[in-house]
């Protein structure tokens, strides 16, 4: 096993170290101007020798992640692509997850359009992320996945994911490590040749899948313990070169795991290509480090920021043992390049598609925009409000029109309830389109009644006020006629002072005994964004998939408006915040 930190490879750490600090390679997110010329000199590296003297393996990896649909990206990616190799020469392709969700290409494609040019592309693998299981359907499974993993021309790599109790991915699943990958199948890892050297790869997916979209009977294993599994199933077979293709974050919350401290924790994985945080990693970042500040063997860790707009670049030097020697990269801004013309040919049906339909009158008009505030990321200056921690407008209206739907069916629902985390664009003033709606709720939810006792529902808010005033996107917004209190000073889980309905034009308090029927989308009341006590008594037989979908819901309702005024009116009221 080649994963034994020895003499050399410590002296090896050593000098990259110290290589890296007289170079100021910082480890952290900010883009370095001074890699413009990484390609030409990563090059020569190829035949350049390590200090023992022997001929140094240089492996060059490009990679792309979070696509979340943007298809009309793909032209742009494909003539960087293209130029990238005659800078850098061939290299291995790979994707780190999420290329279904947000936008109406996916909408109207469901992934059948970003497959057929990541084929053009020829990708040599690629990781599901978590939103790659947005369309799970309690009753029917993940079929459009299935059908996006049959088109792809490339294997799927998902070491910690189980597909076998979905019939959809029925004849797709291979072998837990193969050397012969093929296309449209999914296996635990794969071992590919290059340029005469084998290279394992495996695929690792945010556990967190389970609460922020809707895998149904797909289930995940531990990342670490998954990890060395597959580590060392490659150096038993002989392979000393090995890549994490990750949908876990680069420093996303520890509790549910990222690429930093899966390349502190687990030895001998030498490269991790991630996704899943949006992150421009910039140089690549080299964890030589355990967590205990114990010298360990290299691990170099990227990740190529988001829709497209980049195309990663890794370079990685090994020893004859598999040991990294050194490492570069940069990240490749696709706007700065002209579209492929093979490639925007092959668009034009695709966008012509989605403009007619974006383009298309919903038949309403909004008097006063409707915001969608989210607090800053990453160091940016965002809203003091957000739509995952306080009463929005636009909540207020997705809610109303979801009650509306569901006393259509069901005329005894009290309310209805909308996760924050599923409301993903404002609305802007004046006549809406129904593009503009597919954006504000692009997952295509359905609506679902729950029966729930008023005890029940107070713990569920409990739960959505959980992380106030910070954002959760299990935050409910809630319709006309509910009004919730709570104390976001208070410990987590003692913070609603009281729930209330308005029943024949006066709010009453409601009853913990009682059982009430309320009204969310299918995402939520099957658990989705950490709502266990939905989840619960969907799964206990209380639930039922009424099928309206979100943004239809929304449309209808706001034509039926016409004019559109909707502004906070007090729903949700946080006695903290009032005492500021």
């Amino acid at each position: 096993m080649k994963k034994k930190t020895s003499l050399s490879a410590l002296s090896a750490v050593a000098a990259l170290t110290l290589f890296l600090t007289a170079c100021n390679t910082d480890n952290n997110l900010e883009n370095n101007e001074n890699n413009n010329n990484t390609g030409n000199d990563t090059n020569n590296q190829n035949n350049e020798q390590n200090e023992a003297g022997e001929e140094a393996f240089n492996l060059t990896i490009f990679h792309t992640n979070d696509t979340h649909g943007r298809t009309n990206m793909y032209p742009q990616l494909i003539t960087t692509l293209n130029e990238a190799k005659e800078t850098y020469g061939e290299g291995l392709l790979l994707d780190a997850g999420d290329v279904f969700s947000g936008t109406l290409y996916f909408n109207e494609f469901r992934g059948q359009d970003a497959v057929e040019f990541m084929n053009l592309m020829e990708y040599d693998a690629f990781v599901p992320g978590n939103h790659e299981f947005d369309l799970g359907d309690p009753e029917e499974g993940h079929s459009e996945l299935a059908e996006f993993f049959q088109a792809a021309e490339f294997p799927i790599v998902a070491a910690n994911m189980d597909f076998s109790a979905d019939s959809s991915f029925d004849g797709m699943i291979g072998d837990s490590i193969s050397s012969d990958g093929e296309g449209g199948t999914i296996y635990d890892g794969i071992i590919v040749e290059h340029e005469g050297e084998q290279i394992g790869i495996f695929g690792l997916n945010t556990e967190d899948t389970l609460h922020i979209s809707s895998p149904g009977e797909v289930t995940f294993n531990d990342y670490i313990e998954t990890a060395q599994d597959m580590v060392d199933q490659f150096e038993a077979e002989g392979v000393n070169k090995i890549i994490a293709l990750t949908h876990l974050g680069y420093d996303t919350d520890p509790n549910v795991g990222n690429d930093l401290l899966l390349a502190e924790q687990v030895e001998g994985i030498d490269v991790i290509i991630g996704g899943h945080s949006h992150t421009q990693v910039d140089p690549p970042t080299l964890v030589t480090e355990n967590a205990d500040g114990e010298a360990i063997e290299p691990t170099v860790v990227s990740q190529a920021g988001e829709y497209g707009q980049f195309l990663g670049v890794t370079t990685v030097a090994f020893d004859e043992n598999g040991v990294v020697v050194s490492s570069d990269g940069e990240l490749l801004a696709t706007e700065d390049r002209e579209p492929d013309s093979e490639a925007a040919e092959l668009l034009a049906p695709y966008t012509g598609q989605i403009e007619e339909l974006q383009n298309e009158p919903a038949g309403s008009t909004v008097i006063s925009e409707l915001p969608n505030p989210r607090h800053g990321e990453d160091g940016e200056e965002g809203d003091p409000e957000s739509v995952r921690a306080n009463e929005t407008a636009l909540g207020n209206l997705i809610s109303d029109a979801q009650l509306a739907a569901a006393q259509s069916v069901e005329e005894n629902t009290i309310m209805a309830l909308q996760n924050g985390g599923g409301i993903r664009a404002p609305i802007a003033e004046g006549d809406v389109t129904i593009g503009e709606l597919i954006e504000v709720q692009p997952f295509g939810n359905r609506l679902t009644l729950l029966e729930l006792t008023g005890e029940e529902l107070i713990e569920a808010f409990e739960a959505s006020v959980y992380d106030t005033p910070e954002e959760n996107g299990g935050f409910l917004q809630v319709s006309s006629g509910t009004r919730l209190t709570y104390d976001s000073s208070e410990e987590p889980g003692q913070r609603v002072v009281s729930l209330e309905v308005d029943i024949d034009g006066e709010y009453v308090e409601i009853d913990e005994e009682e059982t009430y029927t309320v009204a969310t989308n299918n995402f939520t009341a099957t658990g989705g964004d950490d709502h266990a006590v939905f989840g619960a008594a969907y799964d206990d037989g209380r639930g039922t998939i009424v099928g309206f979908t979100d943004w239809e819901m929304l449309r209808d309702y706001m034509a039926e408006l016409g004019d559109v005024d909707y502004h906070v009116e007090d729903r949700l009221i946080d006695l903290s915040s009032e005492d500021e």
